[in-house]
């Protein structure tokens, strides 16, 4: 029974439209969380983590509550307009459009490694929109810059991503010793989407010089300040090794106090959708742990990483690129997550699951979030389809993910 309410909720996570029952993937989640304490898999009491045994607890709480802090402390940057006035300092520095396309994802990059990825594509997008049409340039090479780097960004830290705050709760890793490892990764993903995406679309874009003139945003200063400053505390915190979750709420919790204006804004944008999307996946996969399926399906998948340490490596990070697409990186991030303390190298088996989650985005229109939210903030302005995001994802996943495995196999191999 477990297994089969997986695969009914599997069916809405990946998008798979039916004429009836019309789930989303929320609505999808949330219904076979209901169905798996409807059948008695999943007591009431371990969705509300009522049990003093921590591994009788179904939802993951730590994860939700930095993920909340991380989105009110990005509101209050957008308040501050701070995305807007970073990409257009970043858009006034580049003259020609191939300068343009590096300066949007060096730009969605970095801001990702610090902040949720889906935030930064939904910021950037329409400021990008306004700069190509004002230049006349084509806007598919610039939306998929700000996508894909958005998602190699995200490699470098804990709070990059959601797939990555589920790895910090469930490995108890330190953040510093985390962005160690995954920095040169990610710049070196993030050097191959850029590189591959001048290649790709090398004929449209041009050497010719061009001025960029973004009207500056007014920007809120003291806010702005603020927020900053106490960022840089939060971050300062994760390094030190105090709880994420609850240093991210603190921060929030800090700027909300000393803002001066109504909070009711920054609380009202929180994406409570995803949170309750990401409640009722955990739900759904403790179901399934449960019922001991997870453990089924990690035998059926262990004869490509039985063998030696590296052979196991390998396996798992191949397992990782293909099974992030077929089953969405979350979810199985999520099933993964029981599997990667058994393996003979735990520590780099957490890296490799970040690693190869996060660039699986890549590969095609629907594989992250952060794509959907760009060509969906585009819609009638630009669009791609599924056939023509993959012809340019699947060669600059493919490089990226085996360039970021070496790098990150040379660090464990060196340190």
């Amino acid at each position: 029974m477990a297994l089969a309410i997986f695969l009914f909720t599997y069916v809405f996570i990946a998008g798979i439209r039916l004429p009836f029952p019309k789930l989303d993937r929320p609505g999808g989640a949330l219904v076979g969380a209901v169905l798996m304490v409807v059948a008695g898999i999943v007591a009431p009491a371990e969705v509300f983590n009522y049990s003093a045994d921590h591994s009788r607890h179904a939802v993951d709480m730590d994860t939700l509550v930095l993920l909340l802090g991380m989105m009110l402390l990005a509101d209050y940057l957008s308040q501050a307009a701070f995305f807007r006035a970073a990409g257009a300092w970043a858009l006034r520095k580049a003259h020609t459009p191939r300068l343009l396309l590096v300066a949007v994802a060096c730009t969605s990059a970095f801001l990702s490694a610090f902040l949720v990825n889906d935030t930064i594509c939904l910021m950037l997008t329409p400021l990008v929109l306004v700069v190509v049409e004002d230049t006349r340039l084509p806007p598919i090479p610039y939306l998929l810059a700000v996508c894909m780097a958005s998602n190699t960004g995200s490699v470098a830290t804990f709070t990059g991503n959601p797939q990555n705050m589920l790895i910090q709760g469930a490995s108890g890793l330190p953040y510093a010793q985390f962005v160690a490892y995954m920095a040169l990764p990610a710049v070196v993903s993030t050097a191959v989407v850029v590189a591959g995406l001048l290649y790709v679309f090398r004929k449209e874009l041009s050497h010719q010089r061009f001025d960029t003139h973004p009207p500056p945003p007014p920007v809120d200063r003291p806010l702005l300040g603020l927020t900053l400053v106490t960022l840089l505390g939060v971050v300062a915190a994760f390094f030190a090794g105090l709880p994420m979750s609850w240093s991210a709420l603190t921060g929030a919790a800090v700027v909300m106090t000393l803002a001066r204006r109504p909070p009711r804004q920054a609380i009202e944008r929180v994406d409570y959708v995803l949170l309750l999307f990401f409640a009722c996946l955990f739900v759904v996969v403790y179901g399934v742990n449960k019922a001991g399926w997870a453990d089924d399906i990690y035998r059926v998948f262990s004869p490509f990483m039985s063998g030696p340490p590296w052979r196991e490596t390998l396996g798992f990070a191949g397992l990782t690129l293909v099974a992030s697409n077929l089953f969405s990186n979350v979810p199985f991030v999520m099933l993964a997550r029981a599997w990667v303390p058994t393996l003979h190298e735990p520590v780099l088996g957490w890296h490799v699951l970040a690693l190869g989650s996060t660039l699986a985005g890549n590969l095609t229109l629907v594989g992250s979030v952060a794509n959907l939210i760009v060509f969906e903030a585009a819609r009638g302005r630009a669009e791609i389809s599924f056939l023509g995001y993959l012809r340019v994802g699947l060669p600059i996943t493919l490089v990226s993910f085996v360039l970021g495995l070496a790098v990150l196999l040379a660090e464990h191999a060196i340190f």
